[in-house]
């Protein structure tokens, strides 16, 4: 049996990813921070409907990259994939964005993940096989003005991708990036009907993503037949941007 390790199970993105990896076979961790009802909920339903699958939800504060080990040492047996899909932005100008919120997403997004690669990078290495699936967005290729520091962080995900992809090749692991573009998410609901209206616009597909349409791609990653790609960014996007 393989399982995965799903960062954000708990956001629109990764409660799907984990529902896919559940009906594909998998068994899962599933991390959250605050929203216990939502991660016991799913977690309920996932093994009400796979019994003989195991599904332990987690609970960490991805703003702290200092005590990676209150989560990493959680993880024993074997680890065959880590996805993550927590996230958060601030929308406004970059020149009025506190310290304190820019600090925060780079540590919840960069720091952080890249720390807990490193310490879960040989028990990757002794699975049957390794994934890495970081999702990204298309403002990390493409840049966005009044998302400047998310654009920044989500760009710097890619190249890590890239770089690492190259060091861990050998050991049978892949890392690779999920760029969506627009997608009906909770982070989303910032936009008004007539600012969702004028995005849908610009899309050529004429529409946000669905969380489904993402969480299929991560899937299509983690599987064993996509052994031969790594250190790529996929543009999951309906045409949009990049």
């Amino acid at each position: 049996m393989k399982w995965a390790l799903i960062f954000g199970a708990s956001g629109d993105i990764g409660s799907k990813v984990a529902e896919d990896l559940a009906d594909a076979g998998w068994s899962l961790y599933l991390h959250y921070y605050q929203n216990r009802e939502k991660i016991d909920e799913i977690s309920q339903k996932l093994t009400k409907k796979h019994p003989k699958q195991d599904f332990i939800t987690l609970q960490y504060d991805m703003t702290d990259a200092d005590n990676i080990s209150k989560i990493c040492d959680s993880i024993f047996g074997k680890l065959n994939a880590v996805v993550f899909s927590e996230g958060t932005t601030y929308y406004g100008l970059f020149s009025e964005l506190s310290p304190n919120n820019l600090d925060m997403m780079i540590t919840m997004q960069l720091r952080t993940p890249l720390r807990i690669v490193q310490s879960l990078q040989d028990k990757l290495a002794e699975s049957e096989f390794g994934r890495i699936v970081f999702v990204g967005s298309v403002y990390g290729g493409a840049g966005s003005a009044m998302e400047v520091g998310y654009s920044t962080v989500k760009g710097a995900l890619s190249a890590f991708s890239r770089a690492y992809a190259k060091e861990v090749a050998s050991l049978g692991i892949t890392v690779n990036v999920i760029a969506p573009g627009a997608v009906d998410t909770q982070m989303n609901k910032i936009f008004s009907e007539s600012e969702k209206a004028d995005i849908d616009a610009e899309i050529p597909i004429g529409r946000f993503a669905s969380p489904d349409e993402i969480s299929y791609w991560v899937l299509v990653l983690l599987s064993e037949k996509a052994g031969y790609l790594t250190g790529q960014t996929l543009y999951a996007t309906g045409g949009w941007l990049k």
